[in-house]
């Protein structure tokens, strides 16, 4: 059996053994090319309906012939906006993994690491809904964009979905925080019963547009951020590598194995050291402690670099201002840590 990568033309062989298990399901997986590593959607019933001819396999028998990568199965995408975008890396019917992004103890970096891993994600490939749950709204100023609407509009249904979020990159989409979300939380809190799902229920629509829906939270701990650990499945913790911030992590992870009690679905997935400094002792000390306490969770640090305080007054992200800079490289490494694709970014 014969395929073909529709950007290089490299003819694959494929053993039809490999994808038996998916013939059933009537699904359609990917395969990445072998020569120019892109990824390409295979329509397995061309390729059982179709097999390749006798003379047709001595005639390419001739040329260079590889195994392609077979990857996830890869149903055809619909865009969030409505537009088809069959092939990409979206999987339509396949809910989004959904991270959120907190600590009770703030300016660790939650901000800056939500945007520029959802930027990096959404430069892989993978359609990101970046959702802004804290009151200052920076999100939107780092991307470099104003939102008449957003999250509060999104749970309070005053507007439709598509009419709170707005594109900000390619694959990366934005549903926007800000002073509002102050008005939400005692909404929020004046409900009888079911307050901690608010959240969910506004998003659960979504959750088939994207590949990943990544929430940031504000700093403190209130009926907004359960809702948010009410609805995510991963956490994911930056801590700055200081005395404090590593307290606020301790007692951070007493409150989730609260919420835990009620939720089995939630877990800690990563924590992120930010802000190392590698001239002094300080930092690095802590570091290797951070990893012998919780080694399971500890991803590579996000170095100190004076272009991640730079980029948001540029509104851009750490890829776009400073893409040879070590903060650039440091959040690549975290793209694909979290995506779990060693070759995001390379």
């Amino acid at each position: 059996m014969i395929i073909v990568c529709p950007k290089c033309a490299r003819k694959h062989k494929v053993n039809p053994d490999i994808l038996k298990s998916h013939i059933d399901s009537g699904k359609n997986v990917s395969a990445t090319c072998r020569s120019c590593k892109y990824k390409f959607p295979v329509h397995m019933d061309q390729l059982v309906d179709h097999p390749v001819e006798p003379s047709m396999e001595k005639s390419l028998g001739k040329q260079p012939v590889d195994r392609p990568k077979i990857d996830r199965p890869l149903d055809q995408v619909t865009d969030p906006m409505g537009k088809d975008t069959s092939g990409e890396k979206n999987t339509q019917g396949e809910r989004a993994r959904k991270i959120c992004v907190t600590l009770s103890k703030g300016g660790v970096g939650k901000t800056t690491t939500s945007v520029n891993l959802g930027a990096g994600l959404a430069l892989a490939g993978y359609k990101v809904l970046l959702v802004d749950a804290d009151t200052q709204g920076q999100s939107s100023y780092i991307l470099g964009k104003k939102p008449k609407a957003g999250l509060t509009e999104l749970l309070t249904k005053e507007l439709a979905p598509d009419e709170c979020i707005v594109k900000a990159r390619k694959n990366l989409w934005l549903l926007s925080g800000g002073k509002s979300l102050a008005g939400m939380k005692r909404i929020i809190d004046r409900k009888s019963f079911g307050a901690e799902w608010t959240l969910a229920e506004a998003m659960e629509p979504l959750e088939r547009r994207y590949d990943f829906i990544l929430i940031d939270t504000s700093p403190g701990w209130d009926q907004l951020i359960v809702n948010v650990l009410f609805y995510a499945t991963e956490v994911l913790v930056p801590v700055a590598l200081e005395v404090m911030p590593l307290h606020g992590l301790s007692e951070f992870l007493k409150s989730l194995g609260s919420i835990q009690k009620y939720r089995k679905e939630i877990s800690l997935k990563y924590i992120v050291p930010t802000f190392l400094d590698t001239r002094i002792k300080g930092p690095q000390l802590l570091y290797s402690k951070l990893k012998k306490i919780y080694p399971n969770y500890v991803c590579p640090p996000i170095r100190y670099s004076e272009t991640l305080a730079e980029a948001p007054s540029f509104g851009k992200s750490i890829f776009e201002f400073a893409p040879g800079s070590t903060a650039s490289a440091d959040y690549r490494e975290l793209v694909r840590k979290v995506s779990m694709d060693d070759t995001a970014l390379v």
